[in-house]
């Protein structure tokens, strides 16, 4: 398992409810995880960006008046088919390690 590639699964799997700026990709992560993932800017703008340029994700700066303009991100089609794929692929290693967890229950 890469953490790269986890990381990515994590950011689609979070735009798929609807486009986020980068604070509410977070705090979305950190609910939903129940407090487990925590994401700190240092691995998620570089996550956005390379998402971005494989053509994963759209960026749109949003301008609200009295508040500083945000960027945020969506999923694209060929996002939506990846995030498809990196479920099949999660599902298929999270039915591995429960079944290697039930053969090694004694301890």
């Amino acid at each position: 398992m890469a953490f790269r590639s986890d990381l990515d699964a994590v950011i689609l799997a979070t735009l798929a409810d609807g486009p986020l700026h980068g604070y509410g990709i977070v705090k979305r992560v950190q609910k939903h995880s129940e407090g487990f993932l925590k994401l700190g800017e240092g691995q998620l703008y570089p996550g956005l960006h390379r998402l971005e340029e494989a053509g994963l994700i759209t960026a749109e700066w949003n301008h609200e008046e009295g508040r500083a303009s945000r960027k945020t991100y969506s999923l694209t089609s060929t996002g939506r088919s990846e995030l498809k794929a990196q479920r099949r692929n999660w599902l298929q290693f999270a039915k591995s390690m429960n079944s290697l967890f039930k053969l090694n229950h004694d301890g």
